[in-house]
């Protein structure tokens, strides 16, 4: 499926729509991934119904099902790119740089 071609809500109606066939695939009922994820089952029916829900209930339904690693299909870990590794000798970095334009902008900082 071409998700880039789908507005918001029909990307969360597709994602709810694969969490609710994923559970019934595992056999597991509302009341059990509730008790699994943690959470109240009404919050699973609001998920499965494509209400507006949160991040964390993702997540937490997600480690229910043993399936939180497949977030590094998503969002591998970029790591530091080689160009970077030699920009720090060894150093590891903390904290990001102002562009030179947003330097010159308040002279103060």
């Amino acid at each position: 499926m071409e998700f880039n071609n789908l507005s918001d809500e029909q990307v969360l109606a597709e994602l709810t729509q694969r969490v609710k066939q994923r559970r019934l695939n595992l056999n597991i009922t509302q009341e059990d991934l509730s008790k699994r994820a943690g959470v109240h089952v009404q919050t699973i029916k609001n998920f499965e119904s494509g209400k507006t829900t949160t991040v964390l209930t993702f997540i937490q339904v997600l480690r229910a099902f043993g399936d939180l690693n497949g977030l590094n299909a998503i969002f591998p870990d970029p790591g530091i790119s080689p160009i970077e590794v030699l920009k720090l000798k060894g150093k590891e970095r903390v904290r990001a740089s102002r562009s030179s334009k947003d330097q010159n902008d308040d002279p103060s900082w």
